[in-house]
């Protein structure tokens, strides 16, 4: 009976400790419009935070949308599997030290993400210029 309830115990304490993680897939909503958008996986990989699109939700957007915008090695790259967050490293609670890719405009900013305090299944990710910011709140899948 003691191992069946060391073993509960262990378990819960692992799914907590999964919730409070950033890796996972994202639902991403528009802060200004509302509007569903896609869902982001955000993985780690060589011990830093990165983030590609996995579906696009929009009804709005074409299929096969290309990031037309974009400059470089992204230039007309397909959005699909593009990789939005790149290089965040852990400072705290907070991601941070990486860039985000807004694939509408193809303009990069300095990014930071971080689980909401009261609910680690939002995400807040701030993209931002000097001291111009916009933050969005992502929900966990």
């Amino acid at each position: 009976m003691k191992n069946l309830v060391f073993i509960v115990l262990c378990v819960l304490a692992f799914a907590k400790a999964d919730a409070q993680q950033v890796t996972g897939t994202w639902k991403t909503i528009d802060d200004e419009s509302g509007v569903v958008k896609a869902h982001v996986e955000i993985y780690e990989r060589d011990g830093k935070i990165y983030g590609k699109v996995a579906k696009i939700l929009d009804k709005n957007a074409p299929k096969n949308a290309l990031c037309i915008n974009c400059e470089g090695e992204q230039k007309d790259a397909p959005i699909l599997g593009l990789e939005i967050i790149q290089g965040l490293n852990k400072k705290g609670d907070v991601y941070k030290g990486g860039d985000i890719l807004d694939p509408e405009n193809g303009k990069t900013y300095t990014c930071k993400i971080w689980l909401d305090e009261d609910n680690p299944n939002l995400l807040k990710v701030r993209g931002y210029i000097a001291i111009f910011y916009r933050t969005q709140t992502w929900i966990r899948l």
